[in-house]
């Protein structure tokens, strides 16, 4: 009599198994919706890309969807139903909002199903022509030499070039003032003007300032060395051994989404990302192509909420509304 609740429970894991194998082979047969950031930014277009990549691979539509701030975003791939059919394009800012807004009731390690990190791009630490430095080691000499002296620009509060600014304050162990604007661009005209001595600004927005000749770039904020900046040295290596800072874009379905649904994804996806075509593409709005398994890219938002997430604490740091 015990076999037969045994034999039973068998059938039942082998039917499981069987179910969870054909939906994998069967996805997609209906349209899918990726959400991104707002429309135009540096989120939504790569999110486009992607998307329409995976509409020829799938053979069904990929539509993109807008939501900016991270918190719409984040419930609706929570709420979604866990089958494949809502995904969504984000970068680091979706996993670190429970740190920099209270009432977060989206859980990004729990509610999100990893796919691939899509794509990163450094912070270029920059300041202005006439500041007598020209390496990071220079410019944290000057700072504690003149405390207080030298101001930095930043974006809004959790921004990247935001968090850059204050990891690299703490790192180098300087006394430097921060200069809130709306906007990177504002930050970046009040540096030129020389009323700001130096920030931490996307890689793609600051790259024509470097070309004219109006800032200077002293450091990639990556590990390691950036195509999006050639010949320029790293952070780290000039003396903050471990820097690191940059923005990176991943792909998540709904929590509990079947493996093998999440593995086409990241199969068809990482194909994509793969073409040199592709990486010309990326380049092009100042991002490198990564593509990742899940498991790495799961290993990224730990590591960023951990690091990061523990500035943010330490620092009190709120989104301003």
């Amino acid at each position: 009599m015990l076999m037969r609740p045994i034999a039973q429970a068998l059938l039942a894991i082998a039917a499981a198994l069987c179910a969870c194998a054909a939906s994998g082979q069967q996805y997609p047969v209906k349209p899918i919706r990726m959400i991104a950031a707002e429309a135009g930014g540096a989120n939504d277009i790569p999110a486009r890309l992607v998307a329409q990549a995976l509409s020829v691979k799938l053979g069904q539509p990929v539509v993109v969807v807008n939501r900016a701030g991270g918190m719409q975003a984040g419930e609706m791939l929570a709420q979604s139903p866990p089958d494949g059919y809502t995904l969504m394009f984000y970068g680091s800012s979706i996993w670190l909002l429970p740190f920099l807004q209270d009432g977060v009731p989206w859980d990004p390690v729990k509610d999100f199903a990893p796919i691939t990190l899509s794509s990163s791009s450094p912070n270029i630490l920059v300041v202005n022509t006439s500041l007598p430095v020209t390496s990071v080691k220079e410019l944290i000499a000057l700072a504690k030499a003149k405390p207080g002296a030298l101001n930095y620009g930043t974006a809004s509060s959790g921004s990247g070039n935001h968090l850059a600014a204050e990891l690299f304050k703490i790192m180098a162990g300087v006394n430097t003032v921060g200069v809130k604007y709306k906007g990177a661009a504002s930050a970046l005209n009040d540096l030129i003007a020389g009323r700001i001595q130096y920030m931490f600004p996307a890689a793609a927005s600051v790259t024509g300032h470097i070309k004219a000749g109006k800032v200077r770039a002293l450091a990639v904020t990556s590990l390691q060395p950036s195509i999006l900046a050639p010949g320029l040295p790293t952070v780290a290596s000039q003396g903050l051994t471990g820097y690191e800072s940059k923005q990176v874009h991943g792909v998540f379905s709904t929590g509990g989404t079947p493996r093998p649904i999440i593995n086409r994804l990241n199969q068809e996806i990482l194909a994509y990302l793969s073409l040199a075509d592709t990486k010309e593409r990326f380049q092009g709005i100042g991002l490198e192509t990564v593509g990742s398994t899940p498991e790495e890219l799961a290993a990224t938002v730990k590591n960023d909420m951990a690091v990061l997430g523990k500035l943010i604490k330490d620092l009190a740091i709120k989104i301003q509304d």
